[in-house]
């Protein structure tokens, strides 16, 4: 399994080697072993512009998924899941309203982000959106114990 993890951000001190470990146990619970997953931590400015370029919303937005081909793989022959860019700025401002910490908020965010690259996709229609509400939840347990997203979350 290889993650890559860039922190395109100075705003907010990350622990990227801990949140490594925290996206490989979300790939492990997912099986999705052996794969490649890029995730990009940046600020509002970068994703808004993202966001306008691919989905045409001009505005920053907490998680962006990129999904690749599902044939595509590097050059050992490992899947290539895709990419997720997380605005560290709105998941900071987000954590609070979700009395979450920042760690905490970012893995929400992954995970989310994740379960787009798998697929799913919880505008598609309510039956998915719980689908991934559901795994969303138990992946975040997973990786923090006895802990939920409450206040204004939706996940």
């Amino acid at each position: 399994m290889r993650i890559l993890v860039r922190n395109g951000q100075r705003k907010h001190k990350i622990d990227s080697r801990l949140f490594k470990k925290r996206l490989a146990k979300i790939l492990q619970a997912l099986e999705q072993n052996p794969c490649e997953l890029s995730v990009l931590l940046t600020g509002d400015r970068k994703i808004k512009k993202l966001n306008s370029q691919y989905r045409k919303v001009d505005s920053a937005t907490d998680v962006l998924s990129f999904p690749q081909d599902s044939s595509a793989v590097d050059e050992q022959g490992i899947p290539l899941l895709g990419d997720v860019v997380i605005s560290v700025e709105t998941a900071a401002r987000q954590a609070k309203e979700h009395l979450l910490t920042l760690d905490e908020e970012l893995a929400l965010l992954a995970i989310h982000g994740i379960l787009h690259l798998r697929g799913l996709d919880h505008e598609r229609s309510s039956k998915e959106a719980r689908l991934m509400q559901r795994q969303t939840r138990d992946l975040f347990t997973l990786i923090f114990p006895g802990r939920q997203p409450s206040g204004t979350s939706n996940f």
